[in-house]
Formats: structure tokens, sequence, C-alpha cells
């Protein structure tokens, strides 16, 4: 019985191992009598699109028996060979040429007796190009605040934020500085505020915008036309040196001599005492006093006016301009109530209304009438004064032009 079992298991162990032999040798025949090797694969890709090209970056293999890359596209109809040489610690190339479209990629690698590793499959990668480009818009400037001018002559202009909805590159403003040179400034794509250091007053600025695809694009895309920033002007302080006093009929006199209409323009800084400032005579309100800028300007645009720093301040009162005085005399007293008709029937022009709500003193800066005539002489009626007396001061007058 021993000696049956012994036999047996014979038999069985060399049909195992015929067996086995006979399925190595099929092996080895199926593959050519080669033993297949596969070099290290490629790991996760990077995909950057750009302007018909994509970049292309992964983390080297560990495997040192890799001599190089090769990419394919378009049913590999198209390759790209990457040859490496020292070890480093990532791969990365650019594929050119490309059309706007969508592609997908496959990449081995390779030893140098040309073994290669499983392929790995980059789909879906947009390529982009002028088609995208013409669907790009510039950034938007805030319409209702567009721009602000400072006293250095410098300008902000100020856009709306940066849309969330694709990557901002920067905007290139063009422009003229004061002394007329064509100068460049940049808005960068997180900011909403850009400042040129000096400008040339009503001189023509656009602006053009740039973004990108994505946050790894390797390319930004420039909207293919500039746009128009509003107009932008300065607004100038007019030279009170040549202010000088005019007397017409019917206008209001001074308390004396000291207090004159031309106290509104000395220089004065804040709410000023008697004498020093304008203090009329307290005959009659509404009254009205006239002077000339000494000059004209074409776009006569603010007007800032102070008070005394005590009393008889007014809280209501008219600016009117004129550019000639030639016909321009009215007959009437300011308190006539013709007398507005009459002014504007010799051809003065009511620029504002003010109404103070205040006791008159501190300075108070108004917007004057948009897109005035040219104005030269200005008359100021007052209607009313905080303690409703016959009186009327002021301590400064300043007025601003648009250039």
């Amino acid at each position: 019985m021993k000696k049956l079992i012994y036999i047996t298991l014979s038999c069985v162990l060399l049909l195992v191992v015929y067996s086995c032999n006979k399925s190595q040798t099929e092996f080895k025949k199926f593959q050519n009598g080669k033993e297949l090797i596969y070099t290290g694969a490629v790991g996760n890709v990077v995909t950057q699109p750009g302007n018909l090209r994509v970049g292309l970056k992964w983390k080297s293999s560990s495997d040192p028996s890799i001599t190089k890359y090769v990419i394919y596209w378009n049913n590999k109809a198209d390759s790209q060979v990457i040859s490496v040489s020292t070890k480093t610690d990532s791969i990365k190339t650019t594929i050119t040429g490309l059309q706007e479209f969508v592609y997908s990629f496959t990449i081995y690698s390779y030893d140098a007796k040309g073994n290669n590793s499983i392929a790995r499959e980059v789909n879906n990668v947009k390529v982009y190009g002028s088609v995208y480009a013409s669907t790009l818009l510039n950034r938007a400037y805030n319409a209702a605040n567009p721009y602000v001018v400072h006293n250095d002559g410098s300008v902000t202009l100020n856009f709306k934020g940066a849309d969330t909805s694709v990557v901002n590159g920067n905007t290139i403003i063009n422009y003229n500085n004061a002394a007329g040179v064509i100068s460049k400034a940049t808005l960068l794509g997180k900011d909403s505020v850009v400042t040129l250091p000096s400008y040339q007053s009503g001189g023509k600025v656009t602006f053009q915008s740039s973004y990108y695809p994505d946050s790894n694009a390797i390319d930004a895309f420039t909207v293919t036309k500039a746009d128009q920033f509003p107009d932008i002007f300065v607004i100038a302080q007019c030279n009170k040196a040549l202010f000088t006093e005019v007397h017409l009929p019917q206008d209001v006199s001074t308390y004396e001599s000291g207090t004159s209409i031309s106290k509104l323009w000395d220089g004065s800084n804040g709410p000023q005492g008697y004498p020093n400032i304008f203090h009329s005579d307290g005959s009659y309100i509404p009254h009205v006093l006239t002077f000339d800028m000494g000059k004209s300007y074409n776009s006569l645009s603010q007007l800032e006016e102070v008070g005394r720093n005590c009393c008889n301040n007014p809280d209501q009162f008219e600016v009117w301009g004129i550019n000639d005085l030639t016909g321009a005399t009215t007959t009437l007293r300011a308190d006539n109530s013709g007398w507005k008709a009459e002014a504007i029937a010799k051809g003065w022009i009511l620029l504002k209304s003010v109404t103070r709500s205040d006791d008159g003193q501190a300075a108070l800066k108004v917007d004057l009438l948009s897109n005035p005539p040219p104005i030269r002489y200005i008359r100021i009626r007052v209607l009313h004064t905080v303690l409703n007396s016959g009186y009327s001061n002021m301590s400064e007058m300043t007025f601003w032009n648009r250039q």
C-alpha cells in the first residue's frame, strides 16, 4: 500500500512540473521569447492651457532607467519626445502649433532598450485662441464715480471689482501725462483703483484688459480692442489775484471801507472776525454785490463760501454769472420781485441757488451749473441771513474752474 501511495504522489508531482514548464514556454512564445519589462509610469499630469499651445508637467518617476518620455496626440499622428539626461524633480514641456480645440494626450516613459511604461491618458485638455479672446471684455469702470482728481495733479481711476468668473490679468492704461508725454499705468488684476502720477487735463485715456483662461494658464489673453475712459477734467482754483470789485447800480454798499467786497478774496483761512470780513450796510435784503474775476473761465464748476465767526451769515443766496457787462446792468433793486426776470433778460446766468441749514460759519463747497457758458463777472444775491437782519457778513469766497 505504501509503495502504491509513493508511486501515485510521484506521478502527480511530475505532472505539475511538466504543466508549469509548458506554461512558461508558451508565455515566452507569446512574447516572442522575450520577458516583458515596464518602465515607471507617468503620475498625475498638470495641464496649463495657453494661446494655441499647452503646458504639461508631472513629477519625475523614481525609475532610474528612464531615458525619455514621448507624448502622443491626434491619435498618435503627432508626438513630442522629451529626453532625460539628468535627474530632476519634475518634467515639464510645452506643446505648440495646436488649434483652438479640446485635446487628449498619451504619455509613455522609455528606457534605453526601448521598454515603455503603461500609458498615461490626459483627456479634455482645452487649448485657447482667437475665438476665446473675442469673448472677452475690458474691465468695467465705476460709472458712478469714475475718477478722483488730486491737488498734486495726479488722478485716481476707479474700476469695478474683479470678475470672479475669470482669472483677471492686468489692465494697461494709456494716457498723456501733464507734460504731454505718452505714458502707461497698470491696474493689477486684484485691484480696482490705479493712480496716474500726473495727467494732462482733458486728454484721452484708454484701457485694455487681459485675462487667463484658468489659474494654471501659461498665457494671458488681451481684449481685442481698447476702450476709452470717461473724459477727465482737472479742477483748478481761480486766481484770486485777478479779482477786483465792481459797483453796478443798485449794488449793496459796505458797512465801512475796511469791510469791502475785496475781503472775500484776501486768502483768509476759516471764519474771520470783524473787520477782516465783508460787511454790508444794513439797508435791505435781498441785496446783491458784484465782482470781476479778471479773466473768462470756460467751465466754472465749484464755489466755496466761508461765513463770519459769529453772525449775519447768509443761509440763502444765489450765484449769478456773465461774461461781458455790456448791456448787463439791472435797474431794479435786488429785493424787487422782478429782479430775477430782469437779470435773466440782461444775460445773467443763475449758476447756483444755495441754502445752508447751519449757522453759516463753516466752509461750504458746492457744485455750480453743469456745462456753463464762459463766465467772468459774478453777482452774489443774498436772500436771507441766519439772524434775518439787513446785514450780510462773509469771510471768503473761492471758485474753481474745470480745465
